[in-house]
């Protein structure tokens, strides 16, 4: 009987070396979730007029405003974390390189693909090191969640490249109701920025018992570790 990818540690040297647990929470947050509500406050504001000409231009000035925060956001990120993750790499050249061809071809269509194939990239990414034994979600954080063993990352990787692929799908599936003329533009926009970031936090959650079944070390198991080591 062959074993399952996930009862299968991985073997050999890490191929980057565990970094200490991650700080600055909020921080993180704002960096990842910022640029987003830039585009969307962008184009709310700027999106007054009437007509689809009004609608394609609010689109533009919130694709420049999403462009220029999303490098901010990694000059902060270089600044006060001392990284870039690659996640952060990966997302920031696709919502430039779309944000580019949104504004060259007054089409705010490339900014809804985008989001598909972010999720598609990230899936296919996380369950392909899921099924070679290669817990790629730990690499793409550049963080390590004190104590999770690497059956936990892997779990971790499968799970979230699942809720990536559904993702995928959902965003093509929204994509292709606005080409026919089914959806607006606007709604796709606020269930981008509020849904899709609500039901983020949602799943991370039903992630917490996957982490601390397979060893995240909580506080208080942290500094009673520590009191152990001491004495």
């Amino acid at each position: 009987m062959t074993a399952s990818p996930i009862d299968v540690p991985p073997t050999g040297p890490e191929a980057i070396p565990a970094a200490p647990p991650a700080k600055h929470g909020w921080l993180n947050f704002v960096i990842d979730f910022g640029p987003l509500l830039v585009f969307f406050l962008a184009y709310k504001f700027s999106s007054g007029g009437e007509g689809a000409f009004a609608a394609t231009a609010a689109a533009i000035k919130g694709t420049v405003a999403f462009m220029v925060a999303i490098i901010i956001a990694m000059a902060v990120s270089k600044w006060k974390l001392g990284k870039i993750s690659p996640m952060l790499w990966m997302s920031s050249i696709l919502v430039i390189g779309f944000g580019a061809l949104t504004i060259w071809f007054h089409d705010e269509r490339f900014i809804v693909m985008k989001p598909t194939i972010i999720y598609t990239a990230f899936a296919l990414l996380l369950l392909g090191g899921w099924w070679f034994r290669k817990p790629m979600l730990k690499y793409l954080l550049q963080s390590a969640l004190e104590g999770l063993t690497d059956r936990g990352w892997l779990l971790l990787s499968r799970n979230w490249g699942l809720f990536f692929a559904a993702l995928g799908v959902a965003n093509h599936v929204m994509y292709e109701l606005i080409q026919a003329k089914q959806m607006s533009f606007d709604l796709w926009l606020t269930i981008k920025v509020w849904g899709i970031t609500a039901l983020s936090f949602l799943f991370t959650l039903t992630q917490v018992p996957v982490m601390l079944k397979n060893g995240l070390a909580v506080p208080d198991e942290a500094h009673d570790q520590a009191g152990i080591n001491k004495s």
